[in-house]
């Protein structure tokens, strides 16, 4: 096909969440771990494993025709070219997902617990080490503060004070940063992983069908994150008594059972709700209650 997606999966830290979102999408990817080329059930897609570190340049040079990579890396290949990255890569949805959690990731300016450095602007002059070079740059030039940015291949956390006095480093909940006695000063930003595509991908219409398509389940599968399901029935002097304890996504569904006296209730919750919720409608005369699971929530 000649308007097959070239779709580029990050590999690292990132590919096996990926792939288990992609799985609550409906699309089933197989990676091996000798081929940098995964299978996927959409013949539509051909997929390639790429460090998110470099995703957006390949979209952007229109080798991929879209792909997933967090802002940081989005921001990263727009500052070493200069802003124009925004000229041929677009991104489509917001995904909000890490390899450990459901939440965003950070970026944050650290340094030695022992160190004498409580804010950014005592960094004149000093060392940093970090992956995010450009971005890191970009940072203390807002500031004003002259710093020595140097990139750092890995490890990164270890390095102070001996090899930089500070680092920008990646987090989602600061463990290793404390297990490797560092105190965060600043936050440099945060960052989610998007889905990206290339305008030139995006003006084929055939393309842009899929890779919209594409976002949209994407985007479902994000929204049932953390959501069940919950179908019950009750009878209708009860009906407003048990409407009170249900916190649902937008309004639940009421509808009519085949005897006159009752209703079904369906709606959607939070998971972590549940355990406190269903004995409160239990109490409140509820019957066959039902939780089920979600994949895909489409707003």
């Amino acid at each position: 096909m000649t308007n097959k997606i070239k779709l580029g999966i990050p590999k690292g830290s990132l590919q096996d969440a990926t792939i288990q979102l992609f799985a609550r999408a409906g699309f089933n990817i197989y990676a091996s771990t000798r081929s940098y080329f995964p299978a996927i059930d959409d013949p539509e897609i051909d997929c390639m494993l790429i460090r998110a570190q470099e995703m957006a340049r390949y979209v952007a040079d229109g080798v991929l025709d879209a792909g997933l990579t967090g802002q940081d890396w989005i921001a990263e290949h727009a500052a070493t070219n200069g802003g124009s990255s925004g000229d041929s890569v677009v991104p489509l949805a917001d995904l909000i997902y890490a390899k450990q959690s459901f939440g965003k990731v950070r970026w944050v300016l650290a340094v030695p617990e022992e160190s004498s450095y409580k804010q950014p602007r005592d960094l004149e002059g000093a060392t940093i080490a970090t992956e995010l070079v450009r971005a890191t740059q970009a940072y203390f030039e807002r500031l004003g503060v002259r710093v020595n940015v140097e990139f750092s291949w890995g490890a990164t956390e270890v390095k102070p004070p001996t090899l930089a006095d500070a680092i920008v480093e990646v987090t989602e909940t600061g463990s290793s940063l404390r297990a490797n006695r560092l105190r965060i000063i600043d936050t440099v930003m945060t960052s989610n992983t998007q889905l990206i595509a290339n305008r030139a991908a995006l003006a084929d219409p055939v393309k842009r069908e899929k890779i919209e398509n594409l976002a949209l389940l994407l985007r479902a599968a994000i929204e049932a994150q953390g959501r069940v399901g919950l179908m019950l029935n009750v009878t209708r002097a009860d009906l407003p008594g048990v409407l009170n304890l249900l916190p649902a996504l937008q309004r639940p569904t009421v509808s009519p059972l085949s005897e006159d006296d009752w209703v079904a209730v369906n709606t959607i919750i939070e998971e972590r709700t549940v355990r406190e919720l269903i004995p409160r409608l239990k109490a409140a005369r509820a019957q066959g209650i039902v939780e089920y699971p979600l994949n895909k929530i489409v707003l």
